[in-house]
């Protein structure tokens, strides 16, 4: 929005979703968790959990960095390591994923999926760090610099996957758009 009205972008959204949700799903490499705003009642969220036999859970937080490190720090309650994925990224791949949950096998505490407009796209931990979240202004092209430098200033091991790209504005949906209809 605005180049597109609001059923168009909630409509790009849930194919978005989708399409993370149906790779991941595919893939088997780990449980899926789907994080839901405002609520988990939607119609959409319950078709999900059939189709892709995820858990729902309810988004907490007054920003962005709030509800992430929400997410994480709930999911880590019951799992060693967790990523978190954004669901506007069609360029990630099950390769990207495998890649991360190895690096966090190994001896790293941190992996990190960079994304082409500066910031990222998935981050994945085995400890929270709420600090890593706190006090970023979401949504422009520092939030990459930002969260490395707090990476670096905790003393946390991190590894990064190869840069990625995600839909936020309507140059990405055509770029989406233009390999979707190649497949």
């Amino acid at each position: 929005m605005p180049e597109l009205t609001a059923e168009q972008a909630k409509n790009v959204h849930k194919e978005l979703t989708q399409g993370l949700l149906s790779l991941l799903f595919n893939a088997h490499l780990c449980p899926i968790q789907l994080w839901c705003s405002p609520d988990m009642k939607h119609p959409f969220f319950a078709d999900c959990v059939k189709e892709y036999s995820v858990s729902l859970h309810k988004q907490q937080g007054h920003d962005l960095g709030e509800r992430m490190s929400h997410a994480i720090v709930t999911a880590l309650k019951t799992a060693s390591q967790v990523l978190l994925v954004g669901c506007d990224c069609p360029s990630l791949t099950v390769a990207d994923l495998d890649f991360a949950i190895n690096v966090l096998h190994q001896n790293e505490d941190i992996v990190l999926s960079p994304a082409e407009d500066g910031g990222y796209v998935m981050i994945g931990m085995k400890r929270a760090n709420p600090s890593l979240f706190r006090n970023i202004a979401w949504g422009n092209d520092l939030v990459l610099d930002m969260t490395r430098q707090r990476i670096k200033q905790a003393n946390l091991n991190c590894i990064e996957t190869q840069e990625q790209w995600d839909v936020d504005v309507i140059d990405d949906l055509n770029r989406y758009q233009k390999i979707r209809s190649k497949m």
